[in-house]
């Protein structure tokens, strides 16, 4: 478990936030009572709400502030989509098998595991077998072997920690030769593992009753449904560039080892947002200069590579000017990102943006930062700003002839010179028949510097040969009765360019796990009393707490209930969430149950309540109260709630309130 505080300096432990969890309903096993099933879980009432309240923010920060599309397309994606994109290829991450007890683990995820287990003994002697964590399960403690736990000298420890910095820059074969001389073993057997194996991440399904095999999938992201509706989103925009759409759905991965909790799910909710840019503006972005001078805290890729994790503190504008970053665009949502996470509370010393290494890149993108949270887990990919370059638009143009371009009318003629292609169409389908669609397809897709240099061939020796990979030997060569190449001038009246993506991508799940973490503490309680002195809180800021006041009546006498009535209906009116805790435990106890659900204030009716109509107003961090009219503690929680006032200018604004609260 990755070393971590609570915001009042206490260690923290996850066991019994997530004890908490549980005991107050945030979240359930799914299918709990048929034993379950990994990788899924229930919301309850208390995370439900907070999941909205998240989505509710994330609409308003970033599809309201940004005029963005928003659209729902469907889970169910037929095949040729994803095959098109890439992912049935290429989505997949890699996996070890254990031979002799069938366990299988993510490999990235054992490997990291081990070397940091054996980091963590690194004074132990040889052959004693130590108490470390199970690999890929972190809430278990179970003795393993493992032949390298003797005291580590500096050089190995340096080298260990250098293959964690940049352990996500291996692929398969790179993770085997790590294991092989690591020496690795089975967790718990300590035999040699299989060697790697990509898995596909994605859920096969079937379409239609005629399906005699799976001819789908249900989604791994939201991102694929918007491409495919792009001509129709430029045409509700008018034609105007650049602009985004954005969606908010559920997504499924068949995660190979989903042991961390609400971290690493098979089915969540993503929001993602495509923006739409044109490549030959320089990805400019108008507001950049707004936020040029925001502080973010980078982690880049050479770092990474020279084996370091050392961040560095730079404004968005020093790293876009320096080339870390390396559009304006990429970084405008940066620092968007980090606003909203911010907002919703996340913690600001445990955030980080991580720069992609080349390995670890995407097949579709250019460039890409992850916003990390740390946690007890250690840092944890939480949001993902991704340069898809034209990847994606282009990949679905040519395989359905659909114009997803933008096409542009020039203010004046351009006029330019470039190389044409004809073919001989009448020859060509003789003598390559089946293959001629293809030949024809590789032409097309020739450069203008290619086409220049073959031009040169042509004329040269009367033929040219080109790449046609699904074609004999993956090489095709072409005589001059069946091609020519001439540069031409040509008068351009209208611009046609397929757009770049900038694409921020975020899991709702995680980010929520990690805000939960951030926000929790303990409360010693100076009171001598029956219950436990330590109180849990749970300190989620009231912009998307789940409930937003509780209000606590002393007791269930007959005058309270008017007030109760009138409370609840003016509260409702404001579209503020409310409850009622009318039981017959103290006071002190009823706010402390409210406290570990996040709920930041609570309102107390008493006599002094039916004498003249004033409440009391309580804040759950501080504990402070405030008295004021029913009228004057509805519009200052209304106030408290949208962000207009803080509790420190409530509490130097209304009378201060000494006494009530009991254990």
């Amino acid at each position: 478990m990755a070393t971590t505080t609570t915001k009042t300096g206490q260690p923290f432990d996850r066991d019994v936030l997530d004890s908490l969890l549980r005991r107050t309903g945030f979240y359930m096993p799914s299918f709990e009572i048929y034993g379950g099933e990994k990788g899924l879980f229930d919301y309850g009432p208390p995370l439900t709400a907070l999941q909205s309240n998240f989505v509710d923010l994330w609409r308003k920060h970033f599809v309201l502030k940004e005029k963005m599309l928003e659209v729902d397309t469907t889970i169910i994606t037929p095949e040729p989509v994803f095959v098109t994109s890439g992912h049935v290829a290429k989505f997949a991450d890699f996996m070890s098998k254990d031979p002799k007890t069938g366990e299988i683990f993510r490999t990235d995820h054992l490997i990291k595991q081990v070397l940091g287990a054996r980091l963590k003994a690194d004074q132990d002697a040889r052959g004693k077998t130590i108490e470390v964590e199970k690999p890929d399960e972190p809430q278990k403690k179970k003795k393993i072997k493992d032949v390298k736990i003797e005291k580590l000298d500096d050089a190995v420890a340096q080298e260990y920690n250098e293959t964690l910095a940049k352990l996500d820059n291996y692929d398969g074969e790179g993770f085997k030769q790590l294991i092989e001389k690591f020496e690795i073993k089975g967790p718990t057997s300590g035999v040699d593992l299989d060697p790697p194996k990509p898995f596909n991440l994605m859920f096969q399904t079937y379409i239609g009753p005629s399906a005699d095999k799976p001819n789908g999938y249900l989604r791994p992201e939201t991102a694929q449904g918007q491409f495919l509706n792009f001509q129709k989103l430029l045409e509700f925009n008018k034609q105007k560039m650049p602009f985004a759409s954005a969606s908010i759905g559920k997504s499924f991965r068949n995660e190979i080892s989903p042991r961390q909790g609400l971290l690493r799910v098979r089915e969540f909710l993503m929001a993602e947002i495509e923006h739409y840019v044109d490549p030959e503006a320089g990805k400019k972005h108008d507001r950049f200069e707004d936020i040029k001078d925001t502080k973010l805290t980078l982690l880049n890729r050479h770092t990474q590579l020279a084996g370091s994790e050392k961040t560095e503190v730079m404004t968005i504008g020093e790293a876009v000017a320096n080339k870390v970053v390396d559009n304006e665009t990429l970084g405008y949502f940066i620092v968007r990102i980090q606003d909203f996470l911010l907002k919703l509370g996340i913690d600001p010393s445990k955030l980080r943006f991580r720069q992609h290494m080349a390995n670890e890149m995407a097949h579709y993108a250019a460039d890409c930062w992850d916003a990390e949270l740390y946690g007890s887990y250690g840092w944890i990919e939480c949001v993902g700003c991704a340069d898809r370059s034209a990847y994606d638009l282009t990949v679905h143009m040519k395989k359905t002839g659909a114009p997803l371009v933008v096409r542009e009318n020039l203010p004046e003629p351009r006029k330019f010179k470039e190389y044409q292609i004809e073919l001989n169409k009448k020859k060509l389908g003789p003598k390559f028949r089946k293959d001629a669609k293809a030949v024809e397809t590789a032409v097309e897709e020739l450069s203008q510097d290619m086409r220049e240099k073959l031009s040169l061939d042509l004329k040269d020796s009367g033929k040219i040969t080109i790449d046609t990979p699904s074609i004999g030997n993956g090489k095709t060569e072409l005589e001059k009765d069946l091609i020519s190449i001439e540069q031409r001038e040509v008068t351009q009246h209208v611009r046609e360019y397929t757009p770049n993506v900038i694409e921020p991508s975020f899991g709702i799940g995680r980010i929520l796990y990690h805000l939960l973490e951030h926000t929790f503490w303990t409360r010693q309680s100076a009171e001598a009393t029956d219950e436990p002195s330590a109180r849990n809180v749970l300190s989620i800021p009231p912009l998307i707490a789940p409930i937003k006041v509780l209000i606590v009546p002393l007791s269930n006498h007959a005058d309270f209930k008017p007030f109760l009535r009138q409370l609840t209906s003016t509260l409702d009116d404001l579209d503020i969430a409310n409850s009622i805790d009318d039981s017959s435990a103290s006071i002190g106890k009823r706010y402390s149950r409210n406290d570990e659900l996040g709920t930041p204030f609570g309102i107390t009716i008493d006599f002094q309540t039916v004498k003249d109509k004033t409440i009391t107003l309580r804040e759950r961090d501080s504990t402070k109260q405030v008295r004021a009219s029913q009228e004057d503690i509805c519009h200052t929680i209304e106030a408290l709630v949208r962000g207009r006032e803080t509790w420190e200018q409530v509490s130097k604004r209304l009378p201060e309130f000494t006494s009530q609260e009991v254990d």
